[in-house]
């Protein structure tokens, strides 16, 4: 397997299976590469500690990490290489000029108008996009693999590359369900944050979205995963009912529905999701 920082270097893996990151890679992510494996192609694991999706106060000065220990795992799960490029590389023209692009980035509806990360975390969704239409820049993936644990993320690039006027081809984005640990907690980089004594608090946001999926009508649904959630101290950014292709909100279950819940523990900071059973 190689490790690539220079993009010439990219070349002979063009039409490749690609599986961007952040590092800090988990079962989850060994998950989407061989998820990517599957479709015949080589695959290519991205590396990169993108600057520009962090807002002011969030942690990407502490973000881990642990290249070594990603290789070593994206090998083992099957990848042809690992591209960990630079921020010069990512970004030619400076931090300043990178953030800038950022924030004028052209977002899709599912970045603006759902009103929970985009809400959330203002700029974000600029910085993802940004970050990934570089990486399919650069890469020129036939097939780009992302989880559905980050769901709304996995809606905008969707959107973004339907919109993209075919900039990639006939590239597509296909999602990979969410890894879970041994009791339940949706596989995340910020999992090693908790405190032993934390876990069963954590659990609240999957016992949220199991009493969402007794539900018959989207705001008992929503009304069960608020109380789940304040039962286990649990703060709340959003616990909602949307659409599953839109996430804007729905008034009933009769078409593709997604529960999606995002909370704080002290300085930790979660999300999950769950499909919503369709009721006719």
């Amino acid at each position: 397997m190689q490790v690539i920082h220079d993009p010439d270097s990219l070349r002979p893996f063009r039409g490749c299976a690609l599986v961007p990151t952040m590092g800090a890679l988990h079962e989850g992510h060994g998950s989407l590469i061989r998820r990517a494996r599957a479709h015949g192609r080589p695959v290519v694991a991205t590396v990169f500690v993108n600057p520009t999706q962090f807002g002011p106060r969030e942690d990407f000065a502490k973000y881990p990490r642990t290249l070594d220990a990603d290789v070593a795992l994206a090998e083992r799960c099957g990848a042809d290489a690992v591209f960990a490029p630079s921020p010069d590389v990512m970004y030619p023209d400076g931090a300043e000029a990178a953030r800038a692009q950022a924030e004028a980035f052209p977002l899709p509806p599912a970045a603006r108008e759902p009103g929970l990360e985009d809400a959330c975390r203002p700029g974000h969704f600029g910085g993802v996009c940004q970050v990934v239409a570089r990486l399919f820049d650069l890469t020129m993936p036939g097939i780009s693999i992302f989880g559905e644990k980050d769901y709304q993320q996995l809606r905008v690039l969707t959107q973004m590359v339907a919109l993209s006027g075919g900039r990639w081809g006939a590239m597509r984005v296909e999602p990979g369900p969410t890894v879970r640990e041994s009791d339940g907690l949706a596989m995340s980089s910020r999992n090693r944050y908790l405190r032993p004594e934390q876990r069963d608090q954590a659990l609240g946001l999957v016992r949220a979205l199991q009493m969402a999926a007794s539900a018959q009508h989207p705001a008992t649904a929503e009304s069960l995963m608020s109380a789940t959630l304040a039962e286990h101290g649990l703060a709340t950014d959003y616990a909602v009912v949307r659409d599953a292709d839109t996430l804007l909100p729905v008034s009933g279950f009769e078409r593709p529905t997604r529960a999606l819940i995002a909370a704080r523990l002290d300085t930790v900071r979660l999300i999950d999701n769950l499909a919503m059973p369709v009721w006719r």
